[in-house]
């Protein structure tokens, strides 16, 4: 999968030059390469891509939530909790006033990806979907993820990670469903919750 030719048609699509297009695209880059991202980075972005590929013709606003997927982790950083407010601030300063993409879906879209809560948006629901599909890989998969996430966070000693990422999974359990399409649901729901609760009890033994 090629990303940058993916990003340029999609940016040239909403009125981007080519100059302009260049030059965000390295900015992109240079934001998901940063060597503390672990997880983070642009192969997450390719995974997201291709589910994104894959339902494309589920998708109302296909280029917004395309859009959203490519800036919903430009700012990233383990010890901050505003990263994907100050990511969708950035999206929109990328949008500026020229393109006629709905900055306001864009805005909310990423900031679904803090909570991955239910959405009013069916669109939003499918880049939320699209974000957690991690959680349902086979183990060996998922324990490589885990592993990615801990070493973004390595700046946190066991005693302090190791209760912080139990409740963060915990919350996922207590919510009705992980997924919020019904086609991720059925394809994915049984897998992901094993495999967070199998991450709890490593993390809490």
């Amino acid at each position: 999968m090629n990303l940058n030719k993916i990003y340029a048609d999609l940016l040239r699509t909403i009125g981007f030059s080519e100059n302009e297009i260049q030059q965000n695209w390295l900015d992109l880059e240079k934001a998901y390469s940063k060597k503390s991202r672990h997880y983070h980075n642009l192969t997450h972005l390719q995974e997201m891509i291709a589910s994104f590929e894959k339902y494309r013709d589920q998708l109302q606003n296909p280029n917004e939530i395309l859009f959203s997927i490519f800036y919903h982790d430009f700012v990233y950083s383990a010890s901050k909790k505003d990263n994907e407010l100050k990511s969708a601030e950035y999206a929109l300063s990328v949008l500026g006033e020229k393109s006629n993409l709905n900055k306001q879906l864009v805005f909310d879209a990423i900031c679904a990806t803090q909570h991955h809560a239910y959405n009013a948006n069916e669109d939003i629901n499918w880049l939320i979907d699209f974000d957690l599909k991690i959680l349902a890989k086979d183990w060996e998969e998922y324990k490589i993820y885990f592993d990615q996430i801990r070493k973004e966070y390595r700046i946190y000693p066991d005693f302090l990670y190791k209760p912080g990422r139990a409740k963060a999974l915990k919350h996922f359990l207590e919510y009705e469903f992980i997924f919020q399409t019904d086609q991720f649901r059925s394809l994915y729901e049984d897998q992901a919750r094993a495999n967070i609760e199998k991450e709890i009890s490593l993390l809490t033994t």
